[in-house]
């Protein structure tokens, strides 16, 4: 949706106290309405946006979920970025880092696809080759990693939240960002992360032990929530929605 078409819905929405459903969209507000009710439960102070593209899932929580606190946002593909950077510069609380999130501090090799949201650190697996048109490799491209633990620990030191919430959408990475946060894990009062029902890459985790992993860090449901919309009829991936309990 352009900027434009973007700024009549909001004109309309505010005149008419409504909310207007785009078409094909109508799955997705149920993820709107849990993540309204959640920030303000757990009192959401910052969002850890882990695997930002080009800023679609911050752009929902201040158009759809009314969030106006502190974003962070991660995305090491450099032309993701560039547009993610474009999108947040009007924003005075959402900062962009060109980063990717791992287990150790240092490069890795990403792989970029032609659609770039399938860009991962990981191969692909049958299943991914199933979307030929959307998986033909573009180009491998070195890119700088950093630990959770270490962005926690720095951005708190600058902003002072005390009530962040993790949201990891890293295609077959985001267990090793967890990871990457040793104890410091459990500083989120929440945490939202794809699940693959059928994973798209070769090492990735299936749902049942990302699940496992995250309970055994002490998080517990709180919602499950479609993120593929675009693969009708298959199930492949879903988002779990999880709080410390």
């Amino acid at each position: 949706m352009s900027r434009r078409r973007r700024a009549v819905r909001r004109v309309l929405e505010r005149a008419l106290d409504v909310q207007i459903i785009p078409a094909g969209t109508v799955a997705l507000v149920f993820e709107w309405e849990h993540l309204r009710r959640f920030f303000a439960h757990f009192a959401v102070d910052c969002v850890f946006d882990v695997g930002a593209n080009t800023g679609q899932y911050a752009s929902m929580l201040r158009e759809r979920v009314g969030y106006r606190g502190q974003i962070i946002s991660y995305e090491p593909v450099p032309e993701a970025a560039a547009t993610l950077r474009a999108a947040a510069a009007a924003d005075r609380a959402w900062a962009v880092e060109e980063l990717a999130l791992d287990v150790a501090e240092g490069e890795a090799r990403l792989s970029v696809f032609t659609v770039d949201q399938f860009s991962s650190l990981h191969t692909l697996s049958a299943v991914a080759h199933r979307y030929q048109s959307h998986v033909q490799l573009a180009r491998q491209v070195s890119v700088r990693t950093a630990t959770l633990a270490a962005e926690l620990a720095r951005y708190q030191a600058l902003l002072g939240f005390t009530r962040p919430y993790l949201k990891l959408d890293t295609q077959g990475h985001d267990l090793r960002v967890a990871a990457g946060a040793g104890a410091r894990l459990t500083d989120f009062v929440g945490l939202q992360s794809e699940l693959a029902i059928q994973p798209l890459y070769e090492d990735a985790p299936d749902f049942e032990e990302a699940l496992r992993f995250y309970r055994q860090r002490g998080f517990e449901l709180s919602a499950l929530v479609p993120n593929n919309l675009g693969h009708f009829p298959r199930l492949l991936e879903i988002d779990c929605i999880m709080f410390r309990a």
